[in-house]
């Protein structure tokens, strides 16, 4: 497996692996090309891809608001859950966070995905049942 950061030429196979992950894309939205891209120029040591060769397995893309550091949109392909992919992008979406003088990191994780908290709870990750998640939006796409 190799760790590398990912670029815009990479972007259909991401769009192909969050849907093999069946994690939910916008392409229409927030997760558009040109979306995509724009935030790869700001941010691009936030992008990260696991790879198996050429094969895209899995994809972290962390990002920050100064003080707090996220971990958002982890997906390992079906084939490769369990062999310590997903811990490897969080290993190195904290290693870019840090970086960048982010000592804070956080994760959002369904109730459901037990897999997923498993692993959080395992690599030190803390969970708040006392917090509320709440968002708005201004449209479907988004």
């Amino acid at each position: 497996m190799k760790i590398r950061k990912l670029t815009i030429a990479d972007y259909p196979e991401l769009i192909r692996l969050w849907t093999r992950a069946k994690l939910p894309a916008k392409p229409k939205g927030r997760d558009s090309r040109a979306h995509i891209a724009k935030e790869m120029r700001q941010n691009p040591d936030f992008f990260i891809g696991a790879f198996d060769k050429d094969l895209m397995i899995g994809v972290v893309i962390a990002s920050h608001d100064g003080r707090k550091g996220w971990l958002n949109r982890i997906a390992v392909g079906p084939d490769y859950r369990g062999k310590g992919v997903a811990q490897a992008l969080t290993v190195a979406g904290e290693k870019a966070l840090r970086k960048h003088g982010i000592k804070i990191f956080g994760l959002l994780i369904h109730e459901y995905n037990r897999a997923s908290l498993k692993l959080a709870k395992k690599m030190g990750y803390v969970v708040h049942t006392d917090i509320l998640y709440l968002t708005k939006r201004d449209g479907d796409h988004i």
